[in-house]
């Protein structure tokens, strides 16, 4: 057990509840390499996308399909609504895992988790500091994306209102702009179960590699499940069955019963995942 563990309030000095300050946290994760370059890389992808839209073949004619990316250049909230489509099946994943499964292990991998708890800091405590951290870099690297892509796609394409993939409806941008604040929301809650399931791996392993691997490796597994048809409704209980439902609140006449499922989905397990992280720190022997 660590000293954290034993050190009562009569100690001189000592207040558990001003250990391992959020500020100095921030700072900690902000200034490591892979937070600059991930968030670097975040922000070039939407320059990058519309580079290639740019330069490359058009893909149709005027009046032509009605594929989210076959839209991406008929404004500026059509290209941001596609840069988040392709983006959100593996890059913020790979960003929301990044910032939850490493923020532990690392730690352990430097061999300072247990100074960490010999200031002392309480276990849940440190814990609960680290969380809220790297659910607070998550929530920026899954919001900057789509705001970046906004920017950059009205830049790029003007400021028109969106057409609906699939039927090519056209609706007005000031009606879709609230809605897209919806979707950026949802899109955040949809990468919960990855943050959870990052941050628990990261309390049992002092490989981040490892823990960032198996997040990474849930959505992968789960996405291939999910195109079996022969699970029929079990499918949707599959993290990921459900994180493109945030397409149906851009419709004409917006369709929310999907998200709803998929936040329930999501928030059930990610509770779950984030109690187990917790159960299981306050058992770990960080000595060994």
């Amino acid at each position: 057990m660590s000293p954290a563990d034993t050190v009562t309030a009569s100690a001189p000095g000592y207040a558990p509840g001003r250990t391992l300050p959020l500020r100095v946290e921030f700072v900690r994760q902000f200034r490591r390499r892979r937070t600059i370059v991930m968030f670097a890389l975040l922000l070039a992808l939407p320059w990058v996308l519309v580079v290639a839209f740019q330069f490359g073949p058009a893909s149709n004619g005027p009046g032509g399909g009605v594929r989210l990316s076959d839209l991406a250049t008929q404004g500026g909230l059509n290209f941001a609504a596609f840069a988040l489509s392709v983006s959100a099946s593996f890059l913020l994943v790979v960003a929301v895992a990044l910032f939850c499964g490493d923020t532990v292990a690392s730690e352990a991998s430097w061999s300072s988790l247990r100074y960490l708890l010999a200031a002392p800091v309480p276990r849940d405590r440190l814990l609960r500091q680290k969380l809220v951290v790297a659910l607070a870099y998550s929530a920026a690297a899954v919001t900057v994306l789509p705001l970046m892509a906004l920017l950059a796609g009205t830049l790029a394409f003007g400021w028109h209102d969106i057409r609906v993939p699939g039927t090519g409806e056209v609706i007005p941008a000031a009606d879709v702009l609230p809605k897209f604040a919806v979707v950026i929301g949802y899109a955040l809650v949809s990468q919960l179960v990855v943050a959870a399931l990052a941050f628990l791996l990261s309390v049992g392993t002092d490989s981040p590699l490892g823990a960032v691997g198996g997040a990474v490796g849930l959505v992968i597994v789960s996405s291939i499940l999910q195109a079996v048809e022969a699970l029929g409704s079990l499918r949707e209980f599959l993290p990921t069955f459900w994180n493109t439902a945030w397409l149906d609140a851009l419709a004409p006449q917006p369709d929310y019963s999907g998200m709803v499922k998929g936040v329930a989905i999501s928030v059930t397990y990610s509770a779950i995942l984030v109690a187990l992280a917790f159960r299981r720190f306050r058992r770990k022997d960080v000595v060994s």
